[in-house]
Formats: C-alpha cells, structure tokens, sequence
C-alpha cells in the first residue's frame, strides 16, 4: 500500500498503515510529535503501537534538534542475521541441546559474562577501532563512568524484554542464525541521564508532552548527547556481533562435520538516530522501532516467537524517510497478555519451536503481536522480501 496522509499540527503524518486501527492515544502521541516546533516530517510505520516517550513505529525527523526519549532508552537496539551453509536436514530431531548450549555461550537476562569477552579470540571478528572505542567511555557523561565493568561485562549479552537468539529456517530449507538486541544498561543509563537534563532545560517547558523534550543545535546539552549516543549505537552494534559471533562458534563445534560457512551478516539499527539529507535539508532522522530501508539496503523484520520473520530489501522511498517497520508491532501491552494468555496458550502457539514455554515469557506470546504477514503487505513500496524465516529454536531473555 501507499501511505494515507492525515492531518498533523505543524506537519503531516504519513501513515502505512489504516488510521482507523491505530489506538488513540498512540495517534494523540503522533499528534503530540507532529507539534514540536523542530519537526520536519513524521512517517508511521504499520507496526505502530504506543510507546514510552514516542510512538513505536515511527519516523521524526527534525531540523536542528533531536529528542532523546523519543531514541528510548534502549539506544542501538536492533537485528542481526546470517544465512548459514546448513539446512533442515543437518539438524538434529531434538533441538534442546542446541538451544541449551546457545544459553551457555549467551548471557540472558540481567546476566552478564563472568570475563570480558576478548573478541581477538572470535572467529573473523574485526577488532579494528576496539581499544579506541573503549578509550572513549572516560569521554561519557559522568553520571555512567562507574559503570565501565558492567558494560564491559555485558558486552556480547543479550538483555531481557523482546530480545532473543533464534535458529531459523527459510523456505528453501537453509539455517539462519538471527539475534535482537541493543546496548544493554549503559544505554539505558545514558538514556536516563539525557532525557533528565532534556526536561529541564527552559525551551522545553511548553511541550504538549514532556517526554518530547528536545536539544537543540549548537548547545553543549545537544554535543554531548550527540556524543552519548553515537558511542551507545556503535556500542549495540558491538554487542551483537560479538553475540553473532559466539553464536557461530557454537554452531560450528555442534555441526563440526558439517564445517559449516557463514554468509555476509546483515546487521540493522531499529531505535536510533541518524544524520540524513532530504529535499535539500540536513536532518536528524529518529528511527523509533522503525529500520532504514535505502534503496538496495537489507534490513530484518521480526515476527513474534512462533510466527518467523523476514529479511528485506529497502526500494528507498523518501516518503518514509527511507525506511520500513522493525517487526509486528505489539497489539496488547505485556500486562494485558499476561492477563489474557496462559502458558497452556504459549504452548500451542510456539508448537514445533524449541523455546521457553514457561510464564516468564508469556507476555511475549505470539498473540500479544500483530500478523507479521499484514504488517509486510502493507509496506510493499518501502521493502521488497528477500527471504522468509520460521524459527526452529528460539532462546527468550
């Protein structure tokens, strides 16, 4: 489909998706966004639901400002996934010693690893620019340089909420390895820092919605965000490859015979900021749940834990801001799945995946998500499917 334009208070909001279906107070969010006095244009993916600070699913960009709650406090969070030389029938009946031993290699949860992960001992991870990345931790705010063993622990883990590792299979029967995630608590902590100062600064006391707080250009409050930030989305770009890569070590002892290849890993930001030009205009482009889908650029769009996913090519639609939606969007709070949904459901609707079935993750059940079939059908002019995925093993945070 084509987006539908609807009415917003400084700038359109382009909608792919129908409005009717959008809840109202994720439409009063949108209304709230489209009123900032720095916006330049909103796009809304089909994946749109409410969110904390911004709508989940959408795409602000802004001239000169940029809204930190609106990145969220999970900077950099995203995808990442490898087409594998395996297929269906180098697997094994009974996946759970392979799920088993990907729980062993990958913290989950609040768990971290007991050493550093040094990645000069992965298997083809580039270590180049490393040391100095790390060199530039000293350079954060203040608030968050205690913290540099945890976040060194933490790298390469996988974090709770919707995060997790998968084993996939597409329809021609190769094996895909596919993973979610972002920069763990120094993200969140860096988040929480900036969205504090953002709220009080004087040009944001007005706002429709304090959450929408901004910084604007050429204020040390925007340098040093903009410092923070990029340093959380490169450390989430970290975090999952070398997840990607523990994950493929353990592919290759559990498929020794097999001396399995890797193909190129398709890796993609879905909370995060980027610096774009549209229609002559330098822009900051906040991508809330939503992934960049520039012309011949592959993205990964998630389904839920029992539905599979999709890897896709951006067709670069400027309209959208050259993106596309970052998986099936939540149509009910985790509150509300919990109340509705039992284990006994979660059973049933991840039958044939090996996976948590226990209630610590009923709230990720796949009914608690949209049709992630719709939700492509509706972005044809953003992506072009290059494979589809169903997930065989999938391990929950």
């Amino acid at each position: 489909m084509s987006y539908t334009e609807v009415p917003g208070v400084r700038v359109p909001i382009r909608m792919w998706t129908d409005p009717a279906t959008v809840e109202g107070q994720a439409m009063q969010q949108l209304r709230n966004i489209s009123s900032l006095p720095w916006i330049s244009g909103l796009a809304v993916m089909p994946d749109v639901h409410l969110g904390k600070g911004a709508t989940v699913g959408s795409v602000i960009a802004m001239k000169d400002a940029v809204c930190p709650a609106a990145v969220g406090v999970d900077i950099g969070c995203g995808m990442s996934a490898v087409k594998t030389s395996l297929t269906a029938r180098d697997l094994p009946d009974d996946l759970s010693r392979l799920r088993s031993r990907i729980e062993g290699a990958i913290p989950v949860g609040r768990q971290a690893h007991a050493d550093p992960v040094d990645p000069g001992r992965l298997h083809g991870l580039p270590t180049a620019g490393w040391d100095g990345f790390w060199e530039r931790f000293d350079g954060l705010a203040e608030a968050v340089r205690f913290r540099r063993e945890r976040a060194l622990a933490q790298m390469g883990s996988l974090g709770g909420g919707n995060h997790f590792v998968e084993v996939c299979l597409d329809t021609e029967g190769s094996v895909w390895l596919m993973l979610h995630s972002g920069s763990r608590n120094i993200g969140k902590e860096l988040a929480d820092h900036h969205i504090g100062v953002a709220r009080s600064l004087p040009h944001n006391q007005g706002l429709a919605d304090r959450d929408l707080a901004v910084f604007v250009a050429d204020t040390p409050q925007m340098a040093a965000y903009r410092r923070d930030l990029f340093w959380a989305q490169e450390y989430a770009k970290h975090n999952r490859a070398i997840m990607m890569a523990l994950l493929q070590d353990v592919v290759r002892r559990e498929f020794r015979r097999a001396k399995v290849s890797f193909d190129q890993v398709i890796s993609c930001h879905h909370n995060y900021v980027s610096e774009e030009r549209y229609d002559g205009e330098d822009l900051l482009v906040t991508r809330k749940g939503a992934i960049r889908a520039g012309s011949g650029e592959y993205g990964i769009i998630p389904g839920s834990m029992g539905t599979g996913s999709y890897i896709v090519r951006g067709l670069g639609n400027t309209a959208a801001f050259n993106s596309a939606s970052h998986g099936a969007g939540r149509r009910m709070s985790r509150t509300a799945a919990k109340k509705r949904f039992t284990t006994r459901d979660l059973e049933d609707q991840t039958r044939g995946v090996e996976c948590r079935k226990d209630s610590g993750v009923v709230d990720e059940i796949p009914g608690a998500y949209k049709p992630i079939e719709k939700v492509i059908e509706q972005q044809r002019d953003l992506v072009e499917v290059v494979a589809q995925l169903k997930q065989v093993v999938c391990v929950k945070g």
